[in-house]
């Protein structure tokens, strides 16, 4: 995936997309590069138009909608309830003594 955005980023700043310029932006990140990789990845650009391939890539929002869901007037008691006995039940199930943790880790490692 870096080297995809090495090539974003070089391709935004209108830059030549080259082996060895993509080897100085993955190096000046601190990533390593292998050059096999770099040399296939740059083979394989050369086969696409990434002024094409923007302008058709589908935008993806970075922030979720929030969705708000109001029960029904007539069930919203009945419903309400029956959710905070099922919490305190989990809560009694999820509940870990040391004693259990003890054990558990030394299962583990007896």
């Amino acid at each position: 995936m870096e080297y995809v955005y090495a090539t974003l980023l070089l391709h935004t700043a209108r830059k030549e997309i080259s082996e060895d310029s993509l080897r100085r932006v993955l190096e000046a990140a601190g990533i390593s590069v292998d050059e096999i990789r770099l040399k296939s990845f740059v083979a394989a650009l050369r086969e696409i138009n990434l002024d094409e391939v923007l302008k058709t890539a589908v935008a993806v929002p970075l922030t979720p909608v929030p969705v708000t869901a109001t029960p029904a007037p007539s069930q919203a008691p009945a419903e309400a309830a029956k959710p905070k006995e099922e919490k305190k039940e989990e809560e009694k199930k999820e509940t870990v003594t040391e004693e259990q943790l003890a054990e558990g880790l030394a299962a583990l490692f007896g």
